[in-house]
C-alpha cells in the first residue's frame, strides 16, 4: 500500500485541529486517536484520492469570507426565525457549479450553509440543489462569488 503525501498531510492537519481543540490534553487522545484515523480514512474515501493542489494563500484568504459569511448567516436566520412573525417562504432552487474536481464541488456544497438562508439539499455532478429560506431572494450572485473563493482554493480558473 502506497502511503500518499496529501493523506499525511490531512492525518497531521486532524490531529492538529484536535490538538487545539482539546488544549494540548495528552490524555485526550485515547478518543482524539480513533477520531483522527477515522476523519482521515473519511476525508481519503470521500474524495481526497483525486489529485489536486491545495493553494494556502487562497485558503487563508477564504478564512475572512468564511467568517463573515458565518456572522451574517447566523444573525439573518436568528432573525427571520426568532420574530414573532417567521418571515420565511421556502422553496429550492438549482445552481449549476463550474468547479471540475469533485472535491471542490463537496467543499463548495458544505459552504453553501453559510450563506443567508441557504443550505445545500442534493449535489449531483455539476448541479447542486439549494434550500432557501426566503424564495423571493435570488442567491445567485451569492454562490457565484462563494464559488469563485473555493476556486481560488482549488486553483481552478473560469
Amino acid at each position: 500500500m502506497k502511503l500518499h503525501l496529501s493523506y499525511l498531510l490531512v492525518t497531521l492537519f486532524f490531529a492538529a485541529l484536535w490538538w487545539l481543540l482539546t488544549g494540548g490534553l495528552i490524555n485526550s487522545w485515547i478518543v482524539g486517536l480513533p477520531v483522527v484515523i477515522v476523519a482521515s480514512w473519511s476525508a481519503w474515501r470521500l474524495g481526497m484520492s483525486e489529485r489536486w493542489l491545495i493553494s494556502v494563500s487562497g485558503l487563508l484568504r477564504f478564512v475572512p469570507l468564511f467568517l463573515w459569511e458565518s456572522m451574517r448567516g447566523g444573525i439573518n436566520v436568528a432573525r427571520r426565525t426568532l420574530a414573532p412573525r417567521m418571515r420565511i417562504q421556502p422553496a429550492f432552487t438549482v445552481y449549476r457549479t463550474a468547479l471540475q474536481q469533485q472535491g471542490a464541488r463537496v467543499f463548495f456544497a458544505n459552504c453553501v450553509c453559510l450563506l443567508p438562508g441557504t443550505l445545500a439539499a442534493d449535489l449531483q455532478g455539476e448541479r447542486l440543489k439549494v434550500h432557501l429560506l426566503d424564495a423571493s431572494r435570488d442567491p445567485h450572485a451569492e454562490l457565484h462569488r462563494l464559488e469563485q473563493a473555493v476556486a481560488v482554493i482549488y486553483q481552478q480558473r473560469d
